[in-house]
């Protein structure tokens, strides 16, 4: 009877072992996910690059810019002159109301050959309330270095609208900025020849030690030898790819679908002006005590006539009545132990009623108390 006992007890103990092993694993599993290399990494010398240009958007319906907005009828009467029409004697005198001037903005991705086409966004510069049906004249895009690489040109997509007047108006999402799909032509050769590089480097979006240690063995794995080492938490460099046998093209081709464990980074992102938070499933939170409390303070003033009695040659005047009132809510509190998980705090936080606001303040105060165990970025 002992025997059985004993070996019952046993089992039990080689069970709960077994599963606690198993549940361990899974955590494991789940803090660390595989993904591509070519999700994570990007190629040093390949790159895009951001191109910016002053242009006229024409053909709005009385919503353009008004008078006082004075760059636009000189943009268009310097646009006239180039084209035998001289308006420079009656500027400041000329109302147009159906044109804006207009920033345009673009990204020239890598390789990009001339003939390519890449959309474009136009944003007003003066007070237009609408570029809804406007169409954007030819409008050379620069980079950086002061050339030019792209033109723009061609009729605008806005995602709302505006109509009304002053008194009496509807505005629906941002009529003020629109888009040109494949709006832009690249006019000049930025692309970079790779077969001038001696070697290659291939950079972390997220710097972290190990990740780059496996990533190294993981291409030296694929590469049958250790052609890859790392040079510091961003950076993977691939020496002599040469010896490969390989050019650049297929060597990346080769390692791109390479499978890297990553973990992510524990990190929290607020934004204050929209009160927006976005916590990893990672963050955890160390021992600490919230109090949280409201206190409001409301200002109101009413005005009240002061009529004087009759034959009493008093004049009638308008006497402010001013109230302020102030209400402070009673502190609610919030225990958090070690390891407290962000569902802990968040169900925490709802609990005591704290808005999203509330939630930036109190992350904020948290991470000063040295019990947030993730990085803080405020947008």
């Amino acid at each position: 009877m002992c025997r059985r006992l004993f070996a019952l007890c046993l089992c039990m103990a080689v069970t709960e072992s077994a599963v606690t092993c198993v549940a361990a694993a899974d955590d494991t599993a789940a803090a660390r996910h595989s993904v591509r290399l070519k999700d994570i990494t990007e190629i040093e010398g390949i790159r895009s690059n951001q191109l910016i240009g002053y242009g006229l958007v024409v053909g709005l319906a009385g919503t353009g810019d008004k008078q006082q907005t004075i760059f636009s009828v000189q943009t268009l009467g310097n646009m006239l002159q180039r084209m035998g029409v001289s308006i420079q004697s009656q500027i400041s005198t000329i109302q147009v109301r159906n044109i804006a001037a207009v920033f345009v903005t673009a990204t020239l991705p890598p390789f990009a050959r001339p003939g390519l086409k890449i959309d474009v966004t136009v944003s007003s510069v003066g007070d237009a309330k609408s570029l809804a049906g406007g169409t954007l004249l030819l409008t050379p895009l620069s980079a950086a270095d002061g050339k030019v690489y792209a033109a723009a040109q061609g009729p605008l997509v806005i995602g709302g609208y505006s109509v009304g007047n002053a008194a009496n108006a509807k505005t629906m999402n941002h009529p003020t900025v629109g888009r040109i799909p494949e709006g832009a032509v690249v006019e000049r050769d930025s692309s970079v020849s790779l077969s001038a590089l001696t070697n290659v480097s291939i950079l972390l979006r997220d710097p972290d030690f190990q990740t780059a240690e496996e990533t190294s063995e993981a291409i030296n794995h694929e590469l049958g030898k250790s052609f890859a080492h790392v040079v510091d938490s961003r950076r993977i460099e691939i020496a002599d790819y040469h010896s490969t046998g390989m050019d650049v093209p297929a060597l990346l081709a080769k390692i791109g679908d390479i499978a890297v464990h990553t973990k992510p980074p524990a990190k929290v992102v607020v934004n204050e002006r929209t009160g927006t938070v976005v916590m990893g499933g990672n963050v955890t939170i160390g021992p600490c005590a919230i109090l949280h409390g409201n206190l409001s303070i409301q200002v109101s003033t009413e005005f009240d006539v002061s009529q004087p009695a009759p034959f009493s040659q008093g004049k009638t005047t308008v006497v402010p009545q001013t109230t302020v009132q102030a209400q402070e809510s009673a502190v609610q509190s919030v225990q958090l132990k070690e390891g407290a998980t962000v569902e802990e705090l968040i169900h925490g936080l709802q609990t005591m009623g704290a808005s999203a606001r509330d939630i930036v303040a109190i992350l904020q105060a948290i991470r000063q108390a040295g019990a947030l165990n993730a990085d803080l970025e405020v947008l």
